[in-house]
């Protein structure tokens, strides 16, 4: 299933077996069975039918969101091998460590969100009829360095628009790895019919200002004394990327 792609479902005993996998990222399917009211046969009905349409897999009698967001990707740079991919609920604490390692100093005010958000759902990607994100991760060795987030509204007015972040930690930067993970949310969002992603970074920020414009980014606004860090008000510059 395409993170575009509304779920629909027949039946609301399959709309209630795919929220329960949906909010929790992933779950053991006897886990699963015991939640949802239903009956053992109204269970697997509804399961073979989530199942059939690639909204929900199953491996091995874990049950697990079916997202299909792309391949993965592998990148030498001055001696050091990384892979980009797309994120998995595995990846949750290093992608929560990551984003909250870039942001700790406190000026990416978007990513500390992010990061937030993630912890209270206690799921990587998330996708229903309201909203869906996805992440792709850079990885060395199995563990994560840095991510790219874009997050999907699936309201018909704010379809074509889609926040992104992204970050590497200050180790690994200087590298490219930033480029190519921005360059993975461009091409994904592009490839999926988005005309529009938006960002927005405290005025402070000039690295992060620089790098977003050396991408193609562009200042569409700002807002006067939108943040409090460290004590002093601080402007917020909202970004955009648009599309050709």
């Amino acid at each position: 299933m395409d993170a575009v792609e509304r779920p629909t479902f027949e039946t609301s005993a399959a709309m209630e077996v795919y929220q329960h996998v949906e909010r929790h990222g992933t779950a053991a399917r006897h886990r699963v069975r015991e939640m949802v009211d239903l009956s053992p046969e109204a269970f697997e009905e509804a399961l073979t039918h989530l199942l059939s349409k690639g909204y929900i897999e199953d491996d091995g009698g874990t049950l697990t969101l079916a997202l299909d967001v792309g391949s993965v990707e592998q990148h030498t740079t001055d001696g050091l091998t990384y892979t980009i991919r797309p994120a998995h609920n595995d990846d949750f604490e290093g992608l929560v460590q990551t984003i909250r390692n870039v942001s700790s100093d406190g000026t990416y005010v978007v990513a500390e969100s992010v990061a937030e958000q993630l912890l209270y759902e206690d799921a990587v990607t998330r996708h229903n009829t309201v909203e869906s994100r996805v992440f792709f991760v850079a990885t060395v060795d199995g563990e994560v360095i840095g991510w790219c987030h874009l997050d999907l509204p699936q309201l018909d007015k704010l379809r074509e628009t889609a926040q992104l972040t992204v970050g590497v930690r200050e180790e690994q930067r200087g590298q490219g790895i930033g480029s190519q993970l921005m360059q993975r949310g461009l091409g994904w969002a592009k490839a999926n019919g988005y005309r529009k992603l938006y960002n927005s970074v405290p005025a402070i920020t000039e690295n992060a200002m620089v790098f977003l414009e050396d991408h193609g980014w562009n200042t569409e606004g700002i807002r006067r004394n939108h943040y409090s860090i460290d004590g002093e008000q601080v402007d917020e510059v909202m970004m955009a990327y648009t599309f050709d």
